[in-house]
């Protein structure tokens, strides 16, 4: 089975009987890991007729797109990644157009098409502006994927009614798709394929088998013995082999490459490492503290259980934790500890911490002070927000994957169930229905086979807060027990202020709403809900406004007196 995505590429462009080649194209099929987290990436722009520097368009929007999408993080999804560079891209053409000669004529800016193809593991991801074309041929069938941005006024008269420059923000049609080995895909732009049909398009790529290269220019010049006037560019690329889903992953070949790490105990040498002692041990993992011998720094390293070392799925987990750990840089997420040396077995390396478990601080702090919580939480947060940005969710926030030094300074900790957007689209099986974290502090949606996103770690975050200050969970162990959408809709959320009366009815609002049963009813963002911790939201105050009488007494009874004089008055008169 083979365990990389394989390509067969080729690209031809011409200016045909114009001047200028306003068309520009381009691919980039990475190398090692960037291969299985980012993919490859086919673009093609075409330039307007109307525009003296549409050329420049097509050029900037290609090449840009090349370059910024590979520096995107690897932990981003397929889509986030090539729509944040596509509107950045747009809104820079764009304020070129409203700063140069052209700003007030559009039509003569910078402006072109633009279609992008992303292969990664076994998946096609395709973005559209305009109306260059991509269509799929599989099995001697050619179908278009995309659809033309263009209006027809007459049989001869058209334009476009999408482009890439044309406004502020664009548009962006998106389309995921699975692939198959001896799929081809051909990118053309509207000097080929107005002028060839689709059957046409098919029967030229067919007729040269394997050889994309004189195929690609065989398109271009039927297109022109057609009577294409317009610059001509073709772009193909057959599907040789698709990716596998797990073998495909840099995780996966660190775990295949290495054993794991021996049971280690006091004393002993790993790898330039001595072990100092054990912190924690459990059916999942261990935990040492241990000295770099080079370097005389304080390290802590976790290896795999020795009752998990032939569970494939959670190796996988567990080397995700680096992974993970080399991409964050938080002050509140635990630092990896990487010296420039070989490695002789599977184990994570962190900084370590002198702490304790924010489990071990509430059993020292039964009763914390409001400002000290809101502290804790607030850090907490920020720590979430670095994750959050990566577009992965921590899933497993839990008193004891939180360090509390003797500062006050909160890190997180464990990142084994943390979900990585942009690794999950490497998976080919569906994701475990339940929920990877501690069941107590885990959302509800996620025992019902909902995917966790980050409104999960807000229940989490939540939760965590309600306990800092009671010392109880707010729904008690009844969340793990859901089954079904009736049995969340039936969790009853305990008022904290019932166990502990010195809070504001405000926060314990606000609590609530951060631990809603119902996702979508939860905070739209961290920051509203660390604002309402710290006062009352402006919702809370617009549902709990007291009335008139009781904020102006004196004029509610002046309006009232007055009302009533002029009722007299009025009933006077009428006489």
């Amino acid at each position: 089975m083979t365990t990389t995505l394989r390509l067969t590429t080729a690209q031809h462009s011409d200016r045909g009987f114009k001047a200028v080649n306003q068309d520009f194209h381009g691919m980039l099929v990475p190398e090692g890991h960037q291969l299985a987290t980012k993919g490859a990436v086919i673009a093609m722009a075409d330039g307007i007729s109307s525009s003296k520097v549409s050329q420049i368009a097509s050029e900037s929007a290609v090449a840009g797109f090349l370059n910024d999408y590979l520096s995107t993080p690897d932990s981003w999804p397929v889509k986030l990644s090539a729509e944040r560079v596509l509107q950045a891209t747009n809104a820079w053409l764009h304020a070129q157009t409203r700063q140069s000669q052209y700003r007030y004529d559009r039509d003569r800016g910078y402006l072109c098409t633009l279609s992008v193809l992303i292969l990664k593991s076994a998946t096609a991801y395709l973005f559209n502006v305009g109306d260059t074309r991509i269509y799929r041929i599989r099995n001697r069938q050619i179908e278009q994927l995309t659809t033309d941005h263009r209006l027809w006024l007459s049989n001869t008269d058209s334009c476009l009614t999408r482009a890439m420059g044309m406004e502020h923000r664009v548009e962006i049609d998106y389309r995921a798709l699975p692939v198959n080995p001896g799929d081809t895909f051909l990118l053309a732009t509207d000097g080929v394929h107005e002028y060839l049909s689709d059957a046409e398009l098919c029967r030229v790529v067919d007729n040269h088998g394997s050889q994309l290269e004189l195929a690609s220019r065989a398109l271009t010049k039927a297109a022109l013995d057609a009577g294409s006037d317009d610059n001509l560019s073709v772009q193909l690329v057959r599907v040789d082999a698709v990716a596998s889903s797990r073998e495909s992953t840099e995780l996966h070949r660190a775990l295949t490459e290495l054993p794991c790490a021996p049971e280690l105990v006091p004393g002993q040498t790993l790898d330039g490492y001595r072990i100092v002692r054990q912190i924690h041990g459990s059916s999942r993992s261990h935990v040492f503290q241990a000295v770099d011998i080079a370097s005389q720094q304080p390290v802590a390293l976790k290896t795999p259980s020795m009752e998990l070392r032939q569970d494939a799925d959670y190796l996988e987990q567990f080397a995700a934790e680096e992974w993970i750990a080399r991409r964050i840089n938080n002050p509140h997420v635990v630092r990896p500890f990487s010296p420039e040396r070989q490695r002789s077995c599977v184990y994570l390396a962190t900084e370590f911490i002198e702490a304790r478990t924010l489990k071990q601080w509430m059993l020292d702090h039964p009763k914390p002070a409001l400002e000290t919580v809101r502290g804790l939480i607030e850090q907490i947060a920020r720590g979430l927000r670095a994750f959050h940005r990566m577009a992965m969710v921590h899933q497993d926030l839990k008193p004891e994957n939180i360090l509390v030094d003797a500062h006050g300074k909160v890190t997180l900790i464990d990142f084994g169930a943390t979900r990585v957007t942009g690794l999950q689209e490497l998976q080919t099986a569906d994701e475990d229905w339940f929920p990877r974290g501690a069941a107590l502090y885990s959302a509800p949606e996620t025992f019902i086979g909902e995917t966790g996103t980050w409104l999960a770690d807000q229940f989490s975050l939540g939760v965590i807060t309600y306990q800092l200050l009671t010392g109880q969970l707010p729904f008690g162990a009844e969340v793990p027990k859901i089954r079904s959408v009736r049995d969340q809709r039936q969790l009853t959320y305990q008022s904290a202020r019932a166990l502990r009366d010195d809070l504001p009815i405000w926060l314990d609002d606000a609590i609530a709403r951060a631990v809603h049963p119902d996702a979508h009813r939860r905070y739209p963002a961290l920051s509203e809900f660390l604002s309402d911790l710290r006062q009352p939201g402006t919702d809370w105050q617009r549902r709990h406004r007291p009335p008139l009488m009781e904020r102006h007494p004196v004029t509610f009874w002046q309006s009232l007196s007055a009302l009533l004089l002029l009722a007299l008055v009025i009933s006077i008169a009428s006489r």
